[in-house]
């Protein structure tokens, strides 16, 4: 299975693995799981990280490098997939998360999410 996660799971994985539910840990552990994140959670740790949010203290680039050294893929942002944003219902405002969410849409991957709310959005996104 290609597993796209959240910005806070990839967080946790890297840095609180302690906080990953035994559901979470077990699909990240599994060899036949392929990792991704996405350039948009990249993106919201560099502006959340400037901003001081005592939740995204990492140095982005460090973290980037990290991600790739630990084969996790890199899923860049397109314009298919700012243009799917339009297509879901109004459940969650957060833009980066709603990008998520569209992306794995577009590219028929599952999101993993630890966010009840984006979990309300069905498949693809799976509460974990």
């Amino acid at each position: 299975m290609i597993l796209l996660l959240d910005t806070h799971l990839l967080l946790w994985a890297a840095g609180q693995p302690e906080r990953l539910s035994p559901t979470a840990a077990a699909l990240l552990l599994d060899p036949a799981n392929a990792l991704m994140f996405s350039a948009a959670s990249m993106w919201e740790i560099t502006i959340k990280n400037g901003l001081g949010r005592d939740d995204f203290q990492v140095d982005p680039r460090r973290f980037w490098r990290m991600l790739l050294t630990h084969d996790y893929r890199e899923l860049p942002v397109r314009s298919e997939h700012t243009i799917a944003v339009k297509d879901l219902p109004p459940l969650h405002k957060d833009p980066f998360d709603r990008l998520l969410i569209a992306q794995a849409r577009t590219e028929g991957l599952t999101l993993l999410t630890c966010d009840a709310l984006v979990s309300c959005y069905g498949e693809p996104a799976r509460l974990v």
